[in-house]
């Protein structure tokens, strides 16, 4: 196994791991949770 060939490799992962969030992020399943966790900080405690 040549190094070039598992940094291809490497670099293929990433991209696919680095889109795979990508797409979970702006998933409209997702948008209940980040809108509530945008307003935590403002959350005034008891």
């Amino acid at each position: 196994m040549d190094i070039n060939f598992l940094r291809g490799m490497v670099a293929a992962v990433s991209l696919a791991l680095f889109t795979g969030i990508v797409i979970w992020a702006w998933s409209k399943a997702q948008d209940g949770r980040f809108d509530e966790a945008s307003k935590l900080p403002f959350h005034e405690r008891d």
